[in-house]
């Protein structure tokens, strides 16, 4: 388990290394290396989901030179629903780095469908076991648009350090 803390509370992610291993170990090595130190939830829309792990203050992108691009697990039969935690990517489904999601309703046209570009999908790898709650108050901060970027809280969402629970 991740505990994280945030600057607008904490909330707990169990990761589910036996459906999703090679992305539940990415993500805990990027955990155990302090990475999502000082990161933002840069991207929120309420109704959908809330998005941190690759951004800083002034919204400048942490991800150069970090690890590589994971193989996309989406086809693990995890489905993108409340609470639930996904990979981030870019329209190539094998670009996932450090950036992650929560879901906060459930998402289903983000699950695999198929081994195509458009049908991969997003790979959940976790839960939101604890903090629901802090997770739901992020949806409701207001938004705008900063440096390129839409869906970014007005005020600084940060991600101040996150706990390896029970490991």
């Amino acid at each position: 388990m991740l505990k994280f803390h945030t600057s607008v509370g904490e909330f707990t992610i169990t990761l589910d290394h036996e459906k999703a291993p090679i992305t539940a170990a990415n993500f805990l090595q990027y955990a155990k290396d302090g990475y999502f130190e000082g990161t933002l939830f840069h991207r929120i829309i309420p109704g959908f989901m809330v998005q941190g792990g690759g951004l800083e203050p002034g919204m400048v992108d942490k991800r150069e030179g970090h690890h590589a691009p994971i193989q996309n697990e989406a086809d693990n039969g995890l489905k993108n629903v409340r609470g639930s935690v996904a990979m981030a990517r870019t329209m190539d489904p094998h670009s996932a780095t450090s950036q992650f999601f929560v879901n906060l309703v459930d998402n289903g046209f983000l699950d695999h469908k198929s081994q195509t570009p458009q049908g991969w999908g997003y790979a959940v790898f976790g839960q939101v076991t604890e903090g629901m709650d802090v997770i739901d108050a992020m949806a409701k901060v207001e938004t705008t648009s900063r440096r390129g970027h839409g869906d970014v809280p007005v005020e600084d969402i940060l991600i101040e350090r996150v706990e390896v629970i029970g490991e």
